[in-house]
Parts: structure tokens; C-alpha cells; sequence
């Protein structure tokens, strides 16, 4: 099976609060990146600070919480790193990773994902925006080569981890699915794309 990780450490400068507490449709934006992940998913886990709203939302629905490693840099190469060294002490082999904020991705995105990624260390979901490098499935023997990157206390860039993995890259044709909520416009933007679905 495969573990899932939903990235909800960013620290939403924009937002002007927590985005992973930010309610669409009803919900948290946290618990809409649970719902897509929990189907496809043995656990899903959440890569967030101990004293934030992401870690109480977390313990609420039963999700473990996966922490940075002590002085990492800030980021979210950090949050996947950890990711996957907890994906690895559960024993799995695959962690499928999707930020908090985008919480109209594709229906197909996960299993289109899943089937890319047999006989590969990773798969990326494109749009015609450019490559998506927070919605990827990450196998386990690349958390060496992502603790060699993080090891200099800087932050790479997750798309030339991705390249250098060899990731194959899943093509989605309709860039609306990856809004992202960077601010109130934005998951008021969202709102409307519901309610028109």
C-alpha cells in the first residue's frame, strides 16, 4: 500500500491565517486534501508544526502528525523528507503527497499518479500552468538522495529533485483543478468553481 501526506506547513504569509484551517464548501481545506488522499491511502499523514491549526485538525480525524527534522530548512522538501522516512518506518513503500491548498484537484489525479509511477522513483502531475511538484508520489529509496540535498541547510528546488529522480510526468489538461489558495481571493475564487461544478 501506499501512505499519504498532506503538506500543510506553510507559514500563509498571503492568506492572512492558516490556510489548512480555511473552510470550503463546509470544510477545512486540510480535511477536503484528506478526503482525496484517505481512498487510495493504508494511513495519511500530515506534515505540519506541533502548535498549529493543521496539528489540531490532524489529531481531530486521527492522522498522524510528521514533523520536520530538527534544524531542516524551512520547506517543503523538508516536509517530504520526513514524509518519507515515516513512510519507511511504517514499512510501505510509496507516499503519495498533495499540499493543503489546492483543494479542486482532478478526481483522477491520485490513481493516474499510482499507475505512473510503477517502474519509476516518482511521478509529477503537469498542467498546462507547468509541472505540479507538490502533487507527486515519491518512493521510499529516494529519501537518501532528498537527505543529501536538505543536508547543506538550504532549501532546493522540489522540481530539480524531480528531475533528478527521473520522475515521469502525468499530463492533466485543465489547469483550473490546480488553483491554488494563496489568498481570500482565491478560495472565494474556489467557492464559485463548486458551486458552478
Amino acid at each position: 500500500m501506499v501512505l499519504g501526506l498532506i503538506l500543510a506547513g506553510g507559514r500563509s504569509q498571503r492568506f492572512g491565517g492558516e490556510k489548512a484551517a480555511a473552510r470550503l464548501d463546509g470544510a477545512p481545506l486540510l480535511i477536503h486534501a484528506h478526503r482525496r488522499l484517505a481512498p487510495h491511502c493504508r494511513i495519511v499523514g500530515v506534515s505540519a508544526p506541533r502548535l498549529s491549526e493543521a496539528a489540531r485538525l490532524a489529531a481531530d480525524i486521527g492522522a498522524p502528525l510528521v514533523r520536520d527534522p530538527p534544524n531542516a530548512p524551512g520547506g517543503p522538501l523538508s516536509g517530504l523528507a520526513a514524509g518519507l522516512a515515516w513512510t519507511q518506518r511504517e514499512g510501505d513503500d510509496l507516499m503519495l503527497a498533495l499540499p493543503c491548498d489546492t483543494p479542486l484537484l482532478p478526481q483522477d489525479l491520485v490513481p493516474r499518479l499510482l499507475e505512473a509511477v510503477e517502474g519509476h522513483d516518482a511521478a509529477v502531475a503537469r498542467s498546462p500552468d507547468g509541472l505540479q511538484p507538490l502533487c507527486a508520489v515519491w518512493r521510499t529509496t529516494l529519501l537518501e538522495p532528498m537527505l543529501a540535498a536538505l543536508a547543506h541547510g538550504e532549501h532546493p528546488p522540489i522540481r530539480a529533485v524531480l528531475r533528478e529522480a527521473g520522475a515521469v510526468e502525468v499530463a492533466f489538461p485543465d489547469a483550473a483543478g490546480f488553483l491554488n489558495v494563496n489568498t481570500q481571493e482565491d478560495l472565494a475564487e474556489a467557492e464559485r468553481r463548486l458551486r458552478l461544478a
